[in-house]
């Protein structure tokens, strides 16, 4: 399968799985509508949903490092389907937990060996990384507007028809996983060879992704409230400014892999987290329509890193990808998300333009983590060997007849041409 339509396909299949890591919170206000919870108890069903998937994923991780298993695609999308499906069926709210913590639990089982996948089907180009990670977010933008169409529509006993993403992420996926599995039956993969674990830098760049993680989840929860009350407006006025954020993130997404192929991955990074420090800002301070413009360039230049600090965690990391992947996209987004309600009761006890200001030091922060990582080697995904029609047509030392050269071969270089056959040899 070309690389091109492989990448395809997994983006796509990143965008039907993490719609349900969005949906879980916007199903919240039905819930609370048709089920009379109250928010500390919908909040509880978003704490299951989320914190357990972001602590299994680096559990997966490390399970996919002792043996591959590209199986988990398929079947992480269906579960996580399958649990977001039944969560409005029962009426039980330990049943909506439970099957909202199945979905959670698809979701981490999902990312580790989803990114290993993407790795290798892009042979580590981090241009294909970006269009992978792209995907996610796009899945997650669409979940409010796919559960809405549904819910609104039907009520919570609609919800089955929530599976409908998982069917189709886990078919398109299945081509990749059988083509890499028939690859891997035939010793003919392509692996990227491991090297040694730099540890501290790995923790760098996991206190780093903590920091952006931060800064994008304390944005984007309260920026919809945030413009209105900037801005004087209603619902649309919130509504816009969250599309904008999850516009820029997607755009920021595809950048950064274009960005790494003109800088190193390091580079792009802190120039990005400038770039945000200086756009949070703006979020925060500037008045009138222009929070919309420095709410793009915030959710772009967090994004922009996004790709790069997973390919970067499977360098740090090359004899542990799969770990490196869990921590990267799962734990470390889980402890940046708990901020939120810090924000939040600082905002109660304050204003929300008061509340938001720290945020401004996180990309700082990030960048200051970034300081002095030091950029790993391109790993090299090898191809492997072709048959030859002859082992002694590659000689290891040369010989005295193999040194013996024609006039033909005196005047045209060797560098563009392939190696003399010895008369005979066919």
């Amino acid at each position: 399968m070309r690389r091109k339509t492989s990448i395809t396909l997994l983006s796509v299949g990143h965008a039907c799985v993490d719609v349900y890591q969005g949906s879980v919170a916007s199903l919240v206000p039905f819930f609370v509508a048709e089920r009379s919870y109250t928010y500390a108890v919908a909040s509880g069903i978003v704490l299951a949903a989320s914190l357990l998937s972001s602590v299994a994923q680096p559990l997966f991780g490390v399970l996919t490092d002792r043996r591959a298993m590209p199986w988990l695609l398929p079947a992480g999308t269906l579960l996580g389907g399958v649990g977001v499906a039944l969560s409005g069926v029962s009426g039980s709210y330990p049943l909506t937990l439970v099957f909202l913590a199945v979905s959670g639990v698809g979701v981490a089982a999902y990312h580790p060996e989803s990114a290993r996948v993407a790795r290798i089907a892009g042979r580590g180009s981090h241009r294909a990384m970006g269009w992978f990670s792209t995907g996610g977010t796009v899945g997650f933008a669409s979940a409010p507007l796919l559960v809405t169409a549904v819910v609104a529509t039907g009520g919570l006993r609609w919800t089955p028809m929530l599976v409908l993403p998982a069917l189709v992420g886990a078919t398109l996926c299945l081509p990749v996983v059988r083509a890499l599995q028939r690859k891997e039956a035939q010793e003919s993969g392509t692996t990227g060879p491991a090297g040694s674990d730099d540890i501290a830098s790995f923790v760098k760049l996991s206190l780093a992704v903590v920091f952006r993680s931060i800064a994008f989840v304390g944005l984007s929860t309260f920026v919809s409230l945030y413009a209105r009350r900037r801005l004087g407006g209603g619902t649309a006025t919130g509504t816009a400014a969250l599309t904008v954020l999850y516009v820029g993130g997607a755009i920021g997404s595809v950048l950064g892999g274009s960005l790494a192929g003109r800088w190193d991955r390091v580079t792009v990074a802190r120039r990005s987290y400038l770039l945000a420090a200086a756009a949070v800002a703006g979020v925060v301070w500037l008045p009138g329509p222009a929070v919309y413009l420095f709410v793009a360039l915030t959710s772009a230049a967090l994004y922009v890193p996004f790709s790069l600090q997973v390919t970067l965690g499977q360098d740090y990391l090359p004899s542990r990808v799969g770990t490196a992947n869990g921590i990267t996209l799962g734990l470390t987004v889980s402890i940046g998300g708990l901020a939120g309600p810090v924000i939040g009761a600082l905002a109660d006890a304050t204003s929300l333009q008061t509340a938001l200001a720290p945020l401004v030091l996180m990309p700082l922060l990030s960048r200051l983590a970034f300081r002095n990582l030091p950029e790993p080697a391109a790993p090299h995904f090898r191809a492997a060997p072709q048959p030859e029609a002859d082992d002694r047509t590659a000689p290891t030392a040369p010989t005295a007849e193999s040194t013996r050269t024609t006039p033909a071969t005196r005047t045209t270089p060797t560098s563009s041409r392939r190696p003399p056959r010895r008369p005979g040899l066919r």
